[in-house]
């Protein structure tokens, strides 16, 4: 029996876990729109967010993210259960994804929006504000592109090239 990478779940409720006890400190400490500097172009600011990433979609029912949320997170445990445990980097990606993903539908179900605290910017110009949750997500796509670019780099490696016998 071939083994799989459900036991990359513990990333996942790790993400969960350090988003939601990171939104719930904020809630508690920081008022609504209220800032903390911590270095220079980056505050903690407590901000809400109805929409997608980057605020897009913010008419949208938090039930249309939940029910996205379910049927990505469904789709990556079948991908977790079905695929050979030799796939780490696209392993720890979907996991981060997966927390990411049940991290914010967790606030939409609690509280219809979603918690975003971490404002970047220079001068004037704010970076839309996002989360642990966000992060998690962002970091697990960039591991997929990096998998993707380093099998194009290993499938050339191992081509044959000209004048080679294959």
């Amino acid at each position: 029996m071939r083994s799989n990478n459900i036991h990359w779940l513990w990333l996942s409720a790790g993400v969960i876990l350090a988003d939601q006890l990171s939104k719930l400190v904020v809630v508690r400490k920081l008022a609504y729109l209220q800032e903390v500097p911590l270095l220079p172009h980056l505050n903690f600011k407590h901000m809400q967010n109805t929409g997608a990433a980057f605020s897009m979609f913010n008419t949208a029912p938090a039930a249309v993210f939940i029910l996205l949320c379910a049927v990505v997170s469904v789709a990556i445990l079948i991908w977790l259960r079905r695929h050979p445990h030799d796939q780490t980097l696209v392993a720890a990606a979907f996991t981060l994804i997966l927390g990411g993903a049940l991290g914010n539908a967790t606030d939409r179900a609690m509280r219809g929006s979603v918690v975003d605290f971490i404002d970047f910017y220079v001068g004037n110009w704010h970076f839309a504000a996002f989360n642990l949750a966000d992060s998690a997500i962002t970091l697990g796509a960039g591991l997929l592109i990096l998998d993707m670019l380093l099998e194009q780099f290993r499938g050339r490696k191992a081509a044959p090239g000209p004048g080679n016998a294959g």
